[in-house]
């Protein structure tokens, strides 16, 4: 039997799914990479966005209509946060969620029996535990990405995070270095830590983020340790010293910031200010040799003025993001912030496209400024003539050459920039 799996959204649905890969090829399935001859079809689905639920069903519908005959499966975020999504969606033959995942493999096998619809969603409740069987390996990825947190309990008012993902909890000190004794063993040479609110991992525990990161400090095939997407005001100096010393972090911090204007993230539920977060970009960058600052920007939230949205692109300027992920604010249905006076769709479009320009042109001025620099790119794609990689700090690099580099690092003198990369020469 054959299942193909099609995956949206984060880093943790991504983990995810290699989670179920490794369970179905357990009980006897071979993944495949196209899904006109899948027996069974999954669809690991987002809800960060209406956008993200509109490719959910639209996934969904098309492979039924290409494989009629194959089994499929609704799971992820956008079926746990609105289940009722199946009521437009007869093409599924068994919904579930992300807490059901592991499910998953028997509720197939038994429809091979009975050919019904099946229903194995189950709610997240307080007081859950972090439930995973783990991985061994990352198909298709040079890096391979490790679930260590899950859930969130900061119900920003835009958000169904809270309610697709459940409440805060993390995965055992001991879950987490069987996984990295695996990966280390199968040849990862860098390890992505991630999480659904990740900086908030060992919340009821004595332990915390730095005590994962560890580690992975005693496995000489891992060389890099990378994180996901941070939330700021859990980052401490007390964090930041610990983290400091761990000879295989990579100065790259993902750190969701959303707006630049402190009456934005008011109405947002989110707990810091925007001098606040000023002050830990700041410090990481004082700390860290050669740290970059990535984010997450939201435009266009309700009731935001021009003022308001000016407020954050004067706010950006300051801080300099080596790149920045803007987003139009997208209406969630069940949350605070849909039932505030929203923006138009034209406004909201807009701020971003302007925004997009601005913190394009502050991207392209740190690429240039890497030339001439001496880095270390572990290599991960090999088309079209060149090697492609990035540094410890998550710059991109290409260099031409006839040989695949994929899984190595190299010591490569930057030289140039082109598009999104800078061009470099392996010394």
């Amino acid at each position: 039997m054959n299942v193909y799996f099609y995956t949206l959204g984060c880093k943790v649905n991504q983990y995810e799914t290699q989670e179920m890969i490794e369970l179905f090829e357990n009980n006897g399935y071979e993944a495949i990479k196209t899904p006109k001859q899948a027996d069974v079809i999954v669809v690991n689905s987002c809800t960060v966005t209406a956008e993200s639920v509109r490719k959910t069903r639209q996934a969904v519908r098309r492979f039924k209509k290409n494989n009629p005959d194959a089994i499929m499966v609704l799971t992820g975020c956008a079926s746990q946060a609105e289940p009722e999504i199946i009521d437009d969606l007869p093409e599924v033959d068994i919904l579930a969620g992300n807490k059901s995942n592991s499910e998953i493999i028997n509720a197939v096998n038994e429809f091979k029996d009975t050919n019904s619809y099946t229903n194995i969603y189950r709610e997240h409740k307080t007081g859950d535990k972090l439930i995973s069987t783990g991985i061994t390996r990352f198909d298709g990825h040079t890096r391979a990405f490790l679930k260590i947190q899950d859930g969130c309990d900061r119900f920003c008012s835009y958000c169904l995070i809270p309610t697709a993902r459940g409440r805060s909890r993390s995965k055992s000190l001991e879950d987490i270095d069987k996984e990295l004794k695996s990966l280390a063993e199968n040849g990862y040479r860098e390890i992505v830590f991630v999480g659904i609110n990740l900086s908030d991992y060992g919340k009821n525990t004595p332990y915390s983020l730095p005590d994962a990161l560890e580690l992975a400090e005693k496995y000489e095939g891992i060389k890099r340790v990378r994180l996901g997407s941070l939330e700021p005001d859990h980052i401490t100096d007390e964090m930041i010293e610990r983290l400091s010393h761990l000879s295989k972090l990579c100065p790259q911090f993902h750190i969701s910031v959303q707006s630049g204007c402190d009456n934005v993230l008011k109405k947002m539920n989110r707990h810091y200010t925007a001098e606040e977060y000023e002050y830990l970009a700041n410090k990481l960058r004082e700390t860290f040799k050669d740290a970059t600052i990535t984010t997450d920007l939201l435009v266009g939230f309700p009731t935001e003025t021009e003022e308001d949205y000016l407020t954050t692109v004067d706010f950006c300027k300051r801080v300099k993001f080596e790149k920045a992920h803007i987003f139009p604010y997208s209406v969630r249905e069940n949350t605070v912030a849909s039932r505030m006076e929203q923006l138009t769709k034209a406004v909201k479009d807009d701020r971003a496209a302007r925004l997009s320009c601005i913190m394009d042109s502050i991207r392209k001025e740190y690429l240039v400024n890497q030339v001439g620099k001496t880095v270390s790119v572990l290599f991960e794609v090999y088309k079209d003539g060149y090697n492609e990689g990035y540094t410890e700090n998550y710059t991109p690099v290409k260099v031409y050459g006839k040989c695949d580099l994929q899984g190595k690092i190299l010591n490569v003198n930057l030289e140039s920039v082109e598009d999104d990369f800078c061009i470099g020469q392996i010394i």
